[in-house]
């Protein structure tokens, strides 16, 4: 019977990979015997003694590591010395932290990156990406409303009456529909871009206005995510987003190209043109940010505007990420468990998400980014 043990996240994030009632389903589903680590879920409510009950057993880390077979995680860590053949299943984000890798290229060592599946219909119940940036969009427009010195609805009072905010969204995927939808039900007036025609659509489905440059380049290969563009393009993206930048109150970033910097959609001249007091919202900072003057993981001040540089805002929100979290792991472990006893080659699920095999790179789309 193979084992699997449930790491606690090393770099202060309070999520964990899977809950216990997750492990439950593991143990009575899939019957994988259940290793967690101390503590590895406290800081999204769930006790030693709930993974306890659930029918795991709890251990220090190194025990854990050591006696599973398979170890589930959220974001890269350093591995430890590692005397026995492991599989480890997590979020590693190799088309950008491809550095990472070297950590797992050991002969006993498979990695999967579930970052990296297929954003196909059978995968949706798997996709963290998509898990993630929902909550994430939703955050950020709550964070924006924090942090703002308006409100969002308008208000009528006999003191006068209050105009709503004016919100951009930038990228009008997951994240973005999510921060528009949750906008709009706070009653600000939204509006959004994205180089995507396609998306359209859906924005003006959640009441918001679409804004578009013509021309651009699409890939319906990509996944749902934009594309590179043309410098023409770009130039006369530039001006139509400044002028949209200027006049919002709150701005939501969340456009990103897996593997490259996040395109710069904000420049500080347009930044400079916003009321004071106005906020951004980068949820692409961690690859570079769409604003120029986002710093990953902090909060500025420029000139009276707030710039929140965060790509992880849903671990804000660490018990309703980890239920998603637990959902997605779980689902991926009973595709995986089917594949491997049915001894069926070529999934692309299963091989769109194997990075590392027995310590070589195996990813096709890994290896191309780093040609």
């Amino acid at each position: 019977m193979q084992s699997i043990g449930i790491l606690k996240e090393q770099n202060g994030d309070p999520r964990v990979c899977v809950g216990p009632m997750t492990v439950g389903k593991i143990i009575k589903d899939l019957g994988f015997t259940v290793y967690t680590e101390q503590s590895a879920g406290s800081q999204s409510g769930f006790s030693d003694e709930d993974y306890i009950s659930a029918g795991a057993t709890v251990h220090e880390r190194n025990e854990v590591i050591n006696k599973a077979d398979i170890l589930l995680f959220i974001n890269h860590f350093r591995l430890p010395h590692l005397d026995a053949s492991k599989t480890f299943i997590g979020i590693v984000n190799p088309l950008f932290h491809y550095n990472h890798l070297m950590d797992y290229m050991k002969p006993e060592i498979n990695l999967f990156s579930l970052d990296l599946l297929p954003r196909t219909t059978k995968a949706q119940s798997m996709d963290v990406l998509s898990s993630m940036a929902s909550l994430s969009g939703y955050k950020a427009v709550i964070k924006a409303a924090e942090v703002s010195n308006t409100v969002m609805p308008m208000f009528t009072t006999a003191a006068g009456t209050i105009r709503p905010a004016k919100v951009l969204v930038l990228g009008a995927g997951v994240a973005g529909l999510q921060a528009i939808a949750t906008a709009k039900r706070l009653g600000a007036v939204v509006e959004a871009f994205d180089v995507r025609k396609a998306a359209g659509e859906e924005v003006r489905s959640l009441g918001a206005k679409f804004i578009e440059v013509e021309g651009a380049t699409e890939n319906k290969d990509a996944g749902g995510y934009a594309v590179e563009q043309s410098e023409d393009y770009l130039q006369k993206q530039r001006e139509l987003i400044h002028k949209h930048v200027s006049e919002a109150t709150i701005v939501i970033a969340t456009a990103n190209i897996p593997g490259k910097k996040a395109p710069l959609l904000v420049r500080t001249e347009s930044v400079e043109k916003m009321k004071f007091g106005s906020v951004i919202v980068d949820l692409a900072s961690e690859q570079g940010g769409n604003c120029e003057l986002s710093q990953d993981e902090k909060i500025i001040n420029h000139k009276g505007v707030k710039i929140v540089g965060s790509s992880f805002l849903a671990r804000e929100i660490p018990a309703t990420s980890s239920q998603m979290l637990s959902g997605n792991f779980f689902n991926f472990l009973k595709h995986f468990k089917l594949i491997e006893e049915g001894e069926v080659q070529n999934d692309p699920i299963v091989d769109g998400a194997l990075v590392v095999k027995e310590g070589k790179l195996v990813n096709e789309r890994v290896k191309s980014f780093l040609i």
